[in-house]
């Protein structure tokens, strides 16, 4: 949870580097706080009646992925960042098919080991970014 509430707090920090471990963590929870928000949406929208819970499903959801659409951008862009790749290969995700498959595996790879030009390796021990 500590690593989901990282990401939030560098939402509008588009420079330096995330390791894997902030930015699937991040992904995981973003995940089940989307399944929470659509399922509470939908049972009240559902008991106050049956089409309600659809409309409210879909309201809520469009209005989760909005706000949580700058976080998500930001942790990809430092996490291609974390590999050596520029933010500008996000854009790689609109080519169809194919895009989105490789800005996935861009997304498991490991940290270059030493520092590169958008920071020191978030790795390295003493530099600790999250707080239990």
């Amino acid at each position: 949870m500590a690593w989901y509430l990282l990401a939030w707090q560098r939402a509008t920090d588009f420079s330096g580097r995330s390791r894997r471990t902030e930015y699937w963590m991040f992904q995981l929870f973003n995940l089940l706080a989307a399944l929470v928000v659509g399922l509470v949406a939908f049972l009240f929208g559902f008991i106050v009646s049956e089409k309600d819970g659809l409309n409210a499903f879909a309201l809520c959801m469009g209005v989760f992925g909005v706000i949580s659409f700058i976080p998500a951008l930001s942790i990809t862009i430092r996490r291609l960042h974390d590999i050596g790749r520029s933010g500008w290969w996000y854009l790689i995700a609109f080519v169809p098919l194919i895009g989105g498959l490789i800005l996935f595996v861009s997304t498991l790879l490991d940290s270059d080991p030493d520092r590169n030009e958008y920071g020191p390796n978030p790795k390295v021990p003493g530099r600790a970014t999250v707080i239990i």
